[in-house]
């Protein structure tokens, strides 16, 4: 026992290997979780994760992050010049209707 050695991987493979790996090619995970009772569906659930690098998502078609006012600064002055437009258009009504 007194001669035991640690053997070690020689192709050991790093966390940030794995990372890159994963980002660069994308990983999709997808489960549905389905509860029923005598063929009545109770509950639905469908899970979708995707883990890939923003240049991969873009690639694959995927940018809803540029769309939502929450992420992207651009999105949120689009919806807020949209809600704008559409106020004045109404303000413009309701003087046309008061004139």
């Amino acid at each position: 026992m007194a001669n035991q050695k640690m053997i070690h991987a020689t192709e050991a493979t790093n966390l940030a290997d794995i990372l890159e790996r994963v980002l660069d090619k994308g990983i999709v995970i997808a489960g549905d979780i389905k509860i029923s009772i005598a063929d009545v569906d109770l509950l639905n659930i469908k899970i979708r994760l995707l883990v890939a690098s923003v240049d991969k998502a873009l690639e694959m078609g995927i940018n809803w992050w540029q769309q939502d006012p929450y992420l992207s600064s651009n999105a949120k002055e689009a919806r807020l010049e949209k809600e704008n437009k559409t106020l004045k258009s109404r303000l413009e009504r309701v003087e046309a209707k008061i004139r």
